[in-house]
């Protein structure tokens, strides 16, 4: 078993008491970083970037080499599931994710393969292993998927779209198509988390970056289901039980107690709900995990170390506090501000 030098968020996962609360950030690893794009150009694409061990090895270590983060989290996509089934995926520059083909039909849900992670994406395995040995016990890492329905909603919108309206449509004719595509992709979630699991990573993540566009109801049916069916199957393998689980529900504060009872260790709080409100509602045995808006990074130095004092004064001195953005970096976010954000944490050491 790895000796980490900085145990913060492992402590933090498990509710343990710390020196401050760890700090990482979603997307810490991205295009604010000038070594980042840099990067990416050198490999010319994002997929090459994503699919190339050495070159995700070396983005997943960017920012811990400017910053005093609590966690590494591996550099890849959400996509990659929908991709290793035959989807056709690009990245279109100014468009986002595309796909060759999107999901329309039962028949195509049933032509869909279930991908082998050591072989269709072991690229991604391949990646953990490097990084691990890279890191040599400094921070955790951690590996993450994109919830099924989140997945779902490119491949049947066929791209990005700000309300999928494509998918919602589907939930409201066609729920049995969508039934069995996120069932499909839950069985995948479940192997490609097993198989980063298995290769190093020492917390996973299921990010439901599209949660929110759900009505009450088909969030419960449709994102809620598929991420608990998912963190049930690894909490009851022994071969990954032991390993943390963060949910995050972008949009989804008004089902925080009904996520609160999915089984995972932590979760991912967005800006529009206090954190302290939060904790009232789902009570002290979950950690929690955000919440600064990442608008906030765009003030100033002296404006970001007042709001983390605000909100490490406003937790308090309970356990189970991850400290985070309630979603991810901004491409054009000023680092000498992310800079003061994770120093403000660190400061309040003892």
């Amino acid at each position: 078993m790895t000796q980490y030098n900085n145990t913060r968020l492992l402590k933090a996962l498990k509710r343990q008491t710390v020196d401050v609360p760890p700090v990482w950030l979603m997307r810490q690893a991205g295009r604010y970083l000038p070594e980042y794009r840099a990067l990416r150009a050198k490999a010319g694409d994002f997929l090459t970037l994503c699919q190339t061990p050495q070159l995700a090895t070396e983005v997943t270590l960017q920012p811990l080499q400017r910053f005093d983060l609590d966690a590494a989290i591996l550099f890849s996509d959400i996509l990659t599931i929908p991709h290793a089934m035959g989807l056709g995926l690009s990245f279109e520059e100014g468009e986002g994710p595309c796909f060759k083909k999107r999901i329309e039909t039962l028949r195509d849900v049933k032509s869909l393969p279930i991908p082998e992670v050591e072989d269709e994406l072991g690229y991604v395995p391949e990646a953990v292993r490097m990084i691990q040995h890279e890191l040599q016990g400094r921070v955790p890492l951690i590996g993450f998927a994109g919830s099924p329905w989140t997945v779902a909603c490119y491949m049947i919108e066929g791209r990005s779209h700000k309300n999928f309206i494509t998918a919602r449509k589907m939930a409201h004719q066609a729920p049995e198509i969508l039934t069995a595509l996120l069932e499909k992709l839950m069985k995948a979630t479940t192997a490609y988390l097993k198989g980063q699991i298995l290769a190093g990573v020492d917390v996973v993540m299921l990010f439901d970056t599209w949660g929110g566009l759900l009505t009450p109801a088909h969030y419960e049916l449709f994102s809620l289901s598929s991420m608990q069916k998912v963190v049930a199957n690894l909490k009851s393998d022994p071969s990954t039980a032991h390993i943390p689980i963060i949910l995050f529900s972008k949009g989804a504060a008004i089902h925080l107690e009904a996520m609160a009872q999915s089984g995972a260790d932590a979760l991912g709080v967005d800006w529009t709900v206090a954190l302290s409100a939060a904790r009232e509602r789902v009570g002290a045995t979950i950690c929690l995990q955000g919440n600064l808006d990442p608008a906030l990074l765009f003030s100033t130095p002296q404006k970001i170390r007042l709001a983390v004092k605000n909100l490490l004064d406003e937790w308090g001195s309970h356990p189970g506090l991850i400290v985070n953005l309630g979603h991810g970096i901004e491409q054009d976010t000023p680092i000498e501000n992310v800079q003061a954000l994770v120093s403000a944490v660190h400061e309040k050491r003892g």
